[in-house]
């Protein structure tokens, strides 16, 4: 008897999006998500509910790849922002002491 190889079905983002929107906008139920869309595994959409409450619509990219890059960019992102707040600040008390 022969090994079962276990083949692995990707989802379009556009799809991911789509059964977000569908649950949480029209109220849709995972097992009829599942069913419109043809998913197999009966758990995936709660997994990218999941996903998508953490960390918004990035939670729903695929990361394999390119996963350093987005991560890094948000760093990046964070850090710049953090940096904007810290120079505002400091203008205003430097307008305050001119």
């Amino acid at each position: 008897m022969g090994i079962k190889e276990k083949t692995y079905r990707t989802y379009s983002e556009e799809i991911k999006r789509e059964a977000v929107r569908l649950h949480l906008v029209e109220k849709w139920t995972y097992r009829k998500i599942t069913e419109h869309f043809n998913i197999r595994d009966k758990d995936r959409v709660k997994k990218w509910m999941r996903k998508y409450r953490q960390q918004g619509e990035f939670g729903l990219l695929d990361h394999r790849g390119r996963r350093t890059e987005y991560i890094d960019k948000d760093r990046e992102y964070q850090q710049v922002k953090r940096e904007n707040s810290m120079l505002k600040k400091c203008l205003e008390i430097w307008k305050k002491e001119v």
